[in-house]
């Protein structure tokens, strides 16, 4: 058995693909085969880690010692210091804001100190494309057991008594459905997994596909043998090559070592998986709307009843579950139920990962117990505002379809009943951070804009509410709004929630009355002053610079695109209000504040005249 000094665990996720693991890589191979420690040291692309903020990131096992934002021009020093003089190098070491001290080992990070590991479980610490790391850390047991040792009954028992709930948005008792498809009397079943993931700034469902493939198998293989199932399809959507790569090289690999197809470990019991490639509508995240785009047709949502379990893809009993739910199945029934409920609370047990993104320091991946605290969130795991001296406005989750929570509420426990109370919603895990710089207004319109143009159009109150919706909010942020659109908004949005055929336009409305619940006022100023206090909505702001702060660095005369500033070199500027299309590149600039959103209409003082052109 080969035995190594230490294994490099360097992380080839989407994420730090993308900001440069494959030159990372090659340029460790290159050094350390001219250091003559190939045999020493062994190198492992893993999936996604889960700290994308710092990528690409490394772990170097067993010593847990955590190197972050590494670069080509530092491999040689790397292998150097720690595998030659035996000192970790601290210069790749992740350092807290404000503090000096650099942090060696990973679970002594903040991130990475507050979360509990279930559903990634085996983040960062495999080879994704490796079938016998996945075994050796207990993969495929789970499924051993259910198949070998567990009837259909006792697995959905074990599954309910959980309380697991599905993570795909609706947070539906997994093990309810489960046991709706098992009554369901048919010559075939079908057990499908929703891979699709729609929501703006969301990458949990990915980042499992691509870090533990396996993980979603194993789930379907136990969920299969719990309703009958023969056949099984992972629907996932065409722009994740990374996940569908994995995921294919992991079916095969199953295939080859009897773990699906025909009697799986002479259990008598047969179950195969295939990929479908999405071609990314949003709509296709409600389960009829997803099989009806897997039979050929247009993703289109249809009434319920029938229910899936009773009449899904072709007609047949199905059961849909997403990745992240999938994953959490093999542990489950490896550990049981009580297990399970030892993590979150009555009614929201287990774990929950969140996409951290948005203006928040620690951009990533986390999973933490149900019923932690928001605060803790944002804050201690996601490092708080990203930006100095600004403060935090809102937290959005739920996708598209989610609402905005403000400041005051961030001591509220993440679970599906708290959260549903602030007028937000679970779904599938994203959370996008806002600090004060955000107008809200123009929020609610991104998320209306994505939703209006992702409906499917097959009910009026969806196709056309969102539409009319949409047109209130441009007219707001353009200075167009009168007095009682705040109340026609709210109007609109009970009607489609309440008439809306699917689950997009049930939602759709949420980012605007959330908005308008906490910060009517910048509706109001909207409206009634005709300006953004952010200076977001270019329509109704205008900047100038306040003499008294002004340093005079030339930044922000630099950065402007239309040449609008002038000034010498360390003397006050000022811009000139005609020329400026009011873009915020000054404002993004200036270190020292000294950029001031005003009313639009509001004319800077003139130009002091010089003694050269007055004479």
């Amino acid at each position: 058995m080969e035995k190594y000094r230490a294994n490099l665990l360097l992380c080839a996720g989407t994420g730090c693909v993308a900001s440069g693991t494959q030159e990372v890589k090659e340029a460790l191979k290159e050094e350390l085969k001219k250091r003559d420690l190939e045999d020493e040291i062994k190198l492992v692309l893993t999936g996604c880690n889960g700290f994308c903020a710092e990528g690409p990131v490394m772990l170097v096992y067993p010593e847990e010692i955590f190197y972050q934002k590494l670069t080509v021009e530092d491999i040689p020093k790397l292998v150097e210091e720690h595998f030659l003089k035996g000192r970790p190098y601290e210069k790749l070491m992740f350092r807290e804001p404000e503090k000096r001290a650099a942090i060696p080992l990973m679970n002594d990070i903040p991130f990475f100190k507050y979360q509990v590991l279930r559903v990634l479980r085996n983040k960062g610490m495999i080879d994704p494309d490796s079938l016998d790391e996945y075994i050796a850390r207990d993969g495929y047991m789970a499924a051993a057991k259910a198949l070998t040792g567990m009837t259909s009954e006792e697995i959905i028992k074990t599954i309910k008594d959980s309380g697991l709930r599905g993570r795909g948005g609706a947070g539906f008792p997994t093990g309810l459905k489960w046991e709706f498809a098992s009554k369901s009397q048919a010559d075939q079943k079908y057990m499908l997994c929703n891979g699709d993931e729609g929501d703006p700034g969301a990458f949990m469902d990915r980042s499992v596909m691509e870090a533990d493939p396996h993980s979603v198998i194993e789930g379907m293989v136990i969920g299969a043998k719990a309703i009958g199932a023969t056949k099984g399809v992972i629907y996932v959507r065409a722009e994740y090559p990374l996940a569908v790569q994995r995921l294919q090289k992991a079916i095969e690999d199953c295939r080859e070592a009897g773990l699906l197809g025909e009697n799986i470990l002479d259990s008598g019991f047969s179950f195969d998986v295939e990929i479908y490639l999405g071609a990314g509508a949003f709509v296709c995240g409600e389960e009829t709307a997803l099989m009806r785009s897997i039979e050929g047709k247009r993703g289109m949502p249809r009434p319920r009843p029938p229910f899936p379990a009773h009449k899904g893809l072709w007609d047949k009993p199905s059961v849909l579950n997403n990745v992240e739910t999938l994953a959490q199945i093999a542990p489950t029934i490896l550990n049981g139920s009580e297990w399970y409920r030892t993590l979150g609370t009555e009614k929201s047990p287990g774990t929950k990962v969140f996409a951290l993104t948005g203006d928040i320091r620690n951009v990533g991946l986390v999973e933490v117990p149900m019923g932690t605290p928001l605060k803790r969130i944002i804050y201690d795991i996601g490092g708080g505002i990203k930006k100095k001296k600004k403060k935090f406005k809102s937290v959005q989750m739920g996708g598209p379809s989610g609402g905005c929570i403000p400041e005051s509420l961030l001591d509220i426990p993440v679970t599906y009943e708290d959260i549903v109370k602030t007028g937000a919603i679970m779904g599938s895990g994203g959370m996008v951070v806002m600090d004060e710089d955000t107008c809200m207004v123009s929020t609610s319109k991104f998320f209306l804009e994505f939703t209006a143009d992702e409906s499917c159009g097959k009910c009026t109150p969806c196709r056309v509410g969102t539409r009319v919706m949409l047109d209130m909010l441009t007219d707001i942020t353009e200075g167009k709004g009168k007095e009682g659109d705040i109340e026609t908004l709210e109007d609109l949005s009970r009607d489609i929630i309440a008439t809306s055929l699917c689950g997009l336009g049930q939602t759709a409305p949420n980012p605007v009355l959330s908005t308008i619940r906490y910060f009517r006022e910048e509706y109001e100023s909207h409206i009634r002053d005709h300006w953004c206090k952010t200076g977001i909505c270019s329509h109704l702001c205008s900047f100038h610079i306040s003499e008294e702060l002004c340093k005079g660095c030339q930044a922000c005369l630099k950065a402007c695109p239309q040449q609008a500033i002038i000034g010498e070199k360390k003397k006050a500027h000022r811009i000139i209000q005609e020329l400026c299309i009011q873009c915020r590149s000054c404002y993004d600039t200036c270190k020292f504040g000294s950029i001031k959103i005003g009313p639009p209409g509001k004319k800077d003082l003139p130009a002091p005249v010089s003694k050269a052109e007055d004479k």
